[in-house]
């Protein structure tokens, strides 16, 4: 299934993709798409639906975050070993950990709010893992079984923060707007192996990220059971899993940086695509 909710902020409703790519709308079956409805239990009525037989919703507008309710967002750093070598850091030993809040969410293609005085911010596209089950201690052979489902994610973030305002990563990963999901939750079992899946970003239509999660240092299944030894993963909670080379920070000669008007588009194989441009800071844009 491709699960996906659509309209305006606060107006969201939910939908599922049919096979023609068309939305249908859901909101006579379930108010909503939430976090606690992505375990087994909670999507086998929805499995059970045939498309057809749902509104197909003519003008869908908006698509907002796919679900509501996350309460994890685990990011992995350094993931893809020539994305490291252009940051000029070693392959982690362990996966690197860091957390992006929720309050970055965004739908697919909503704007991108540069942070007051950024002239570092970046670009990042990566495989989101979306948890259906609770995790904790999970083995690795087991790890699989406790997901969702996957998406899309734009890892944005601001390398001045991130880098050279002292402290951890997350201050320039944490900003508002900075994680784009969606436009679907594509369930686990539309998508063979997480580990075979092509990967792209444009910024103004030129290819800047070109990848593979072929590529990854750890994998789905080694993350999940990872993570799920330092905190428990719920149901709805995002991993993002890391992202290939072709950051602006690694461009040669000189890192490149998105600006007020620039579009970037990016897609994940069978994921669906997103694109957003980029303004200055505006809080009506960040509040709606």
């Amino acid at each position: 299934m491709k699960l996906l909710r659509y309209g305006p902020k606060g107006q969201e409703k939910p939908g599922m993709l049919d096979r023609e790519g068309a939305v249908r709308d859901l909101s006579g079956v379930i108010p909503d798409l939430r976090a606690e409805m992505l375990t087994p239990e909670g999507l086998a009525p929805l499995r059970a639906l045939d498309p057809a037989t749902l509104p197909k919703v003519a003008n869908p507008g908006r698509m907002a975050p796919p679900w509501a309710g996350m309460g994890k967002f685990v990011c992995v750093g350094l993931n893809y070993a020539d994305h490291a070598a252009e940051s000029g850091l070693p392959v982690p030993a362990e996966p690197v950990l860091f957390t992006k809040h929720t309050s970055t969410v965004i739908g697919c293609n909503d704007p991108v709010v540069l942070p007051q005085g950024s002239v570092k911010t970046d670009w990042e596209v990566e495989l989101g893992v979306v948890i259906g089950r609770r995790a904790r201690y999970v083995s690795q052979a087991e790890a699989l079984q406790h997901v969702a489902g996957y998406c899309v994610v734009n890892d944005v973030s601001e390398r001045e923060y991130q880098i050279e305002r002292g402290g951890t990563w997350d201050k320039g990963k944490g900003c508002d707007t900075f994680g784009p999901v969606g436009p679907w939750l594509v369930t686990a079992d539309e998508v063979a192996d997480p580990q075979q899946l092509g990967m792209w970003l444009e910024v103004n239509g030129k290819r800047m990220q070109n990848g593979s999660t072929r590529t990854m240092v750890f994998g789905v299944a080694e993350l999940v059971s990872y993570i799920s030894r330092f905190m428990t993963l719920y149901p709805g909670d995002l991993i993002s899993t890391g992202t290939p080379p072709g950051v602006g920070m690694g461009m040669k000669p000189a890192p490149v940086y998105l600006r007020p008007g620039d579009v970037m588009r990016l897609s994940i194989e069978g994921l669906g695509e997103q694109q957003q441009s980029v303004h200055a800071w505006n809080p009506v844009l960040i509040d709606g």
